[in-house]
């Protein structure tokens, strides 16, 4: 059986003509025929080339892998109890699932604290991002979570002000800083900036941390959706020169005569920008993180995606020894922009396999009493029940879990909501629950009773759509929580999942279904 959708996929706006007959090797159509107008991915790459290797259409989708992996979290069951209570009184009248306690408190001093186990773990440049922060922005802040701003906003940023190659003031990064702590309640969540090599380049940490007031900073060695750095389409030539100004990888070259020709005659509709790749050594390292305390920094985390097992190790190993504040490792299969899709469906350590190496790994460091980061990992977690085995898996290591392209999906539904309200054009499939945001919003009358009737009038509502989102989320973590006993973060541990297959047993060295309790069955059994 194939584990993929190799030659025809939505992302890539490709499809089969032969879509009940296709060999499972390939993915071609078993008989492909003289005369067919390329409808599948090689076919599509005869006339467009390079443009097929990204998911389309751009600026309005997120994306992540098609591929079915052997293992993943779905083999793994959450393990309830009808004994005892930890966490809280075993008490029918007080263990109830809403007095679960999903705050949780990190870095070095305990200093950053969420009101929930989880982030939204790097949205850089990309138009969806762009299009969409308020939602993410507003919702995450009054939710009181982390929010992370991605690689490449200053550098693609028109009227980002540079002095000697470092940037001095922009528009885009105060904007997305600004909403955020705008809506920033009672010292809950974080707004975090993030940089790659043309960032660190550009010098936008030290302007982060010294013009905006920005605590927490993260250095980023990848992510799970792609092996290469940040890519996105340039519709502008104008943009795309000044892109190539300002150093990056531009193709084509939009300083080329004949570049410039072909596009103003519509040979072609986009540029390709890319980032260039880190050259991790300890040393650098080391400095960078000297640099970034020095310059002001009071938290500092990495984030780094699905490489091979070394380097995980690598990563761990220098967030350890120079006592960084979170660590969140990415898992292959996810995205939220333009990774080339290939990649993203083909490369990478996948999320089961990659967190099992985590907790082997930040367990030898512990075993020897050495300091272990907080750690945060993500791969695709868009529920509750994925937020509990993520957490599990790498107790009591893991405090949180990253997550993308469900907070934007939830972001962009409630934005599309708000326009029908606008247009009074509600469709019949949301008409039911009402015709204003009162009504359609669960969440709106809290909302509204905590803000104030002027300030809730001015949220959008793609930020009461995320918060609402949360809001389920929350609620149902902890109905789970609450049925395996466990009323706070700090007590989940390994043995609240279980293995449904043997393989994916030895993989996470989570026990087997059968094999769980054997320990106690016998005392129990012997009455």
């Amino acid at each position: 059986m194939s584990l993929s959708k190799i030659n025809a996929s939505a992302a890539t706006l490709t499809k089969n003509r032969t879509e009940g007959s296709i060999v499972p090797v390939s993915g071609m159509c078993v008989t492909c025929v003289d005369g067919c107008i390329g409808m599948c991915e090689i076919g599509k790459s005869a006339y467009r080339g390079h443009e097929v290797i990204y998911p389309q259409p751009f600026g309005v989708i997120t994306t992540a892998s098609e591929k079915k992996y052997p293992v993943d979290y779905s083999h793994f069951n959450i393990m309830g109890t009808a004994v005892g209570a930890y966490g809280i009184e075993p008490d029918s009248d007080q263990a109830i699932f809403p007095a679960v306690n999903l705050e949780v408190t990190f870095g070095h001093d305990r200093g950053i604290k969420f009101h929930y186990p989880w982030i939204i773990s790097g949205i850089g440049s990309t138009d969806i991002a762009k299009n969409n922060w308020e939602g993410l922005a507003i919702g995450s802040a009054l939710s009181g979570t982390g929010l992370t701003i991605g690689e490449n906003v200053v550098g693609m940023d028109p009227q980002a002000v540079m002095k000697n190659g470092r940037v001095v003031d922009t528009v885009e990064l105060k904007h997305r800083v600004k909403l955020y702590k705008d809506y920033q309640r009672n010292g809950y969540g974080a707004i975090i900036v993030q940089a790659n090599i043309e960032d660190t380049r550009l010098g936008v940490h030290e302007y982060a941390i010294q013009k905006l007031g920005v605590e927490c900073v993260e250095l980023k060695w990848g992510q799970g959706a792609k092996d290469i750095g940040g890519e996105v389409k340039v519709k502008d030539l104008k943009k795309a020169q000044m892109l190539h100004e300002r150093g990056y990888i531009v193709l084509p070259n939009p300083t080329d005569p004949d570049v410039i020709k072909a596009f103003e005659h519509k040979a072609f509709k986009e540029f390709e920008r890319h980032s260039r790749v880190g050259m991790v050594t300890e040393e650098s390292f080391a400095e960078r993180v000297e640099v970034l305390r020095k310059s002001g920094a009071k938290y500092i985390f990495l984030k780094t995606g699905a490489y091979r097992p070394a380097d995980l190790a690598r990563a761990i190993a220098f967030a350890s020894k120079y006592r960084l504040d979170l660590l969140t490792v990415d898992a292959a299969g996810g995205g939220t922009g333009m990774s080339p899709w290939r990649m993203m469906n083909e490369w990478g350590v996948p999320p089961v396999e990659l967190h099992s190496l985590l907790y082997r790994y930040a367990s030898y460091l512990h075993q020897r009493k050495k300091y272990v980061p907080p750690l945060a990992v993500g791969g695709g977690f868009i529920l509750e029940d994925g937020i509990f085995k993520a957490l599990a898996m790498g107790a009591p290591f893991v405090k949180l879990v990253g997550m993308a392209r469900g907070p934007i999906a939830a972001a962009m539904v409630g934005k599309t909501i708000g326009r029908t309200i606008e247009t009074h054009q509600v469709p019949v499939y949301i008409e039911r629950f009402g015709q204003t945001k009162d009504e359609i919003f669960v969440t709106a009358s809290n909302l509204r009773k905590e803000l104030g009737d002027a300030e809730f009038e001015k949220l959008p509502t793609g930020a009461i759509g995320l918060y609402t989102y949360y809001e389920r989320i929350a609620q149902g973590l902890r109905q789970l929580m609450a049925g395996s006993r466990k009323f706070a973060l700090e007590y989940l541990s390994r043995d609240d999942i279980s293995a449904l297959t043997p393989e994916a047993a030895k993989i996470s060295g989570i026990q087997y279904v059968m094999d769980m309790d054997n320990a106690i069955l016998e005392q129990i059994l012997n009455i």
